[in-house]
């Protein structure tokens, strides 16, 4: 009977661990960790497509967090999402020309905004705008355009000249483009 009981108590113990390690890696997984928040100051920028950004999303540049994704509101008139960009304040030395965009971790993983610093001398403030943002890739459009292949001619598209260049003149010839 002893041993029947040490058993199950070895049994509980091992699923109870095992639901613990669950929980940490969800929470280490997920952006609800492993940041700390202080004092912080408001930046905004407009997007047209934010993907599946989500509140508290991590705000990065060169890969370190900084920040995080404070609210995400919609332009009733332009039809934008307005993402309101919680960064710290030891980080006061963002130039006012940088940039937003919103990646990816990972093939499948969160959506963060990363910022691409510019070169100017003024620095961000308290409710400033980013003048230049990128969207989020949508990994629908790009399996799209690559099951649809947009460098492969179309059936109406009128014959490539020939490569020689016989009929035409060095200086009538497009400059090559590179492959995409």
């Amino acid at each position: 009977m002893s041993q029947k009981r040490s058993f199950q108590f070895g049994t509980g113990l091992f699923i109870l661990l095992g639901f613990a390690a669950l929980g940490f890696l969800a929470t280490q997984t997920t952006s609800l960790a492993n940041y700390t928040e202080g004092a912080t100051y408001n930046v905004v920028g407009h997007f047209t497509n934010i993907g599946q950004l989500k509140l508290r999303a991590p705000v990065k540049i060169a890969g370190v967090r900084i920040g995080s994704v404070k609210a995400i509101t919609l332009t009733p008139d332009k039809l934008d999402a307005v993402v309101t960009l919680g960064i710290d304040k030891r980080y006061v030395q963002i130039p006012d020309d940088s940039a937003a965009a919103i990646f990816t971790s990972g093939l499948l993983g969160d959506q963060y905004v990363g910022i691409q610093p510019g070169g100017s001398p003024d620095m961000l403030k308290e409710g400033d705008q980013f003048v230049l943002t990128q969207n989020a890739m949508q990994l629908e459009e790009l399996i799209g355009k690559f099951l649809v292949g947009s460098d492969t001619p179309k059936k109406d598209a009128p014959p490539k000249p020939a490569a020689d260049g016989a009929d035409k003149s060095a200086a009538d010839k497009p400059a090559p483009q590179p492959n995409k």
